[in-house]
């Protein structure tokens, strides 16, 4: 039930996401650092937390911190307040959970499903798993907060929509918030799946890292941002799209976009497999080419290496551009560590200069084979946890009784 901005105001809500928002940041843990750190009075304060409390979104926890007098109580979010449905779609799998706000898996589902299938039938099977994970875990649709899909392409995010050439066909320009619309009131996001696996990786293992860059190296290429703390999606949402682009070569290879000399077409999982079938092998992807790898096939290790020095490339440029403090590469070829991070290492410090190499980190991705689709539980968690959106959903419930 949608609510004014006057109403806001009238059902006494304003101001209380800003109070959430600075105990989520953890500039305040109680009460004590609230009346410490903001510039309103105690009896704002109180009113601005009993809202939070009336409504669930906020906890005082059994925790207590020193506080130089009595110890003060802990105030955290309760990630049992709503639930988040959230999808991974791949090329051939697809991955659906259901999440509480942490988020932390509920439960989950996996299915072999071919995306070029098209929209409607991908969408009607996340659906129909959705509804049986709500009826699992016990929760009503009208719970839901919102759901988010991880998608492997370019999205305009703000549209929730896929933006051709990609490898989902038929996807271009399709209405999936509207999809959705009929059966959830939440907010559906759709966002890039390199995005969202960058953005798991930074709040879980470099949360205090303010310049990343995250490069997927698998079946594809591509890279997500984070500069200043945030994501980065440039104008359209087209940042860092490394994948495609083109390096100089007299004989450069056709890429699956259609043009000649893309990183991809020398560097990505399926370009390698199609080298290592001129050679011989059986591979069509880059499971099989990591299977070659672990099976110490020189082939392989050699054409791994090959593509770590092409990515080594762009990572130089990017480096020179953007000046990270650390590059984390994830994906399925990462799994070779060093057979490609040392030619991406080697690339970046020759090229760059040492102001912008001296305290660089070049790693390999922890969060695993979950990180695209908790990032598409996170994307729905920060935007309906941001200030004025906390404002507006507690005064939409207390319109609605």
């Amino acid at each position: 039930m949608a609510v004014s901005d006057p109403e806001i105001h009238a059902l006494g809500t304003a101001g209380a996401g800003h109070v959430l928002s600075l105990i989520l940041s953890g500039q305040a843990r109680s009460r004590a650092d609230l009346a410490r750190i903001s510039d309103l009075s105690r009896a704002t304060i109180t009113q601005r937390l009993g809202v939070l409390f009336d409504s669930g979104l906020l906890q005082e926890a059994e925790e207590t911190q020193a506080s130089g007098g009595r110890p003060a109580r802990v105030l955290r979010l309760n990630e049992q307040f709503g639930v988040v449905l959230a999808a991974d779609v791949g090329e051939s799998r697809i991955r659906v959970a259901a999440t509480d706000l942490g988020p932390h898996v509920l439960a989950e589902r996996l299915g072999d499903l071919e995306v070029g299938n098209g929209p409607v039938p991908i969408l009607t099977w996340i659906a129909r798993q959705f509804r049986e994970l709500l009826a699992g875990i016990g929760r009503r649709p009208d719970e839901v907060l919102g759901l988010g899909l991880c998608l492997p392409a370019p999205v305009d995010h703000a549209a929730g929509r896929v933006m051709g050439p990609s490898v989902m066909t038929g996807w271009d320009d399709f209405d999936i918030p509207g999809w959705f619309a009929a059966e959830y009131a939440a907010p559906v996001l759709a966002e890039n799946d390199v995005r969202l696996r960058t953005l798991t990786e930074h709040r879980q293992f470099w949360p205090e890292e303010r310049q990343l860059v995250f490069i997927k190296a698998g079946t594809g290429i591509g890279s997500g941002i984070i500069t200043d703390g945030r994501m980065h999606r440039g104008a359209r949402g087209a940042a860092g799209d490394i994948g495609h682009i083109q390096l100089r070569d007299a004989e450069a290879p056709l890429c699956r976009c259609g043009k000649l000399g893309c990183v991809e077409a020398y560097a990505a999982g399926w370009a390698i497999a199609r080298d290592l079938r001129a050679r011989g092998f059986e591979a069509r992807n880059a499971r099989d080419v990591m299977d070659l790898v672990q099976r110490n096939r020189p082939e392989a290790i050699s054409l791994v290496r090959q593509a770590g020095r092409v990515l080594g490339e762009v990572a130089a440029d990017v480096v020179a551009v953007l000046n990270p403090g650390v590059i984390v590469v994830g994906g399925t070829l990462a799994e070779a560590g060093e057979h490609l991070l040392a030619g991406i290492r080697e690339f970046v410090y020759q090229r760059c200069l040492p102001l912008a190499t001296g305290d660089l980190t070049i790693t390999t991705a922890r969060s695993g084979e979950m990180a695209g689709l908790l990032g598409a539980a996170r994307l729905v968690v920060d935007t309906r946890l941001q200030p004025q959106a906390v404002d507006r959903l507690i005064a939409e419930r207390r319109k609605a009784g």
